[in-house]
């Protein structure tokens, strides 16, 4: 059991209630992090999205769709890939997102005692 959360299980539970929300697409989803978390002193690196989108991917609980950026082809040519729940990948994300969770707590747990022991 790690001492702290991985910060990749925080970015994946993040990440799945972004597509819970419809939204967005990977770049999207970072900036929109980015900016929930900046005043706090945090910023996600870019890779560790992709890492974890990849992984959400690879562990079935998405699927990637590809379309233009664009709603006009002949202005705007950027493709982006979206994502979206597999078949069984909603179950799959609710099983994460608990142990995830059990995992915050215990966290919450160690850091409002450490609070407390010395402050």
């Amino acid at each position: 059991m790690a001492f702290m959360i991985a910060q990749r299980a925080f970015i994946k539970t993040y990440l799945i209630t972004m597509v819970e929300q419809h939204r967005g697409y990977g770049y999207q989803m970072l900036e929109e992090m980015r900016q929930e978390f900046k005043s706090f002193g945090y910023s996600p690196p870019q890779s560790e999205i992709y890492r974890a989108l990849h992984e959400l991917v690879q562990e079935g609980v998405f699927y990637r769709t590809k379309q233009l950026k664009g709603n006009d082809p002949r202005v705007d040519f950027q493709e982006i890939v979206l994502y979206h729940f597999t078949e069984d990948g909603h179950e799959k994300a609710k099983l994460y997102k608990k142990q995830v969770k059990a995992d915050l707590d215990r966290c919450l747990g160690m850091l409002n005692k450490a609070v407390k022991d010395n402050y």
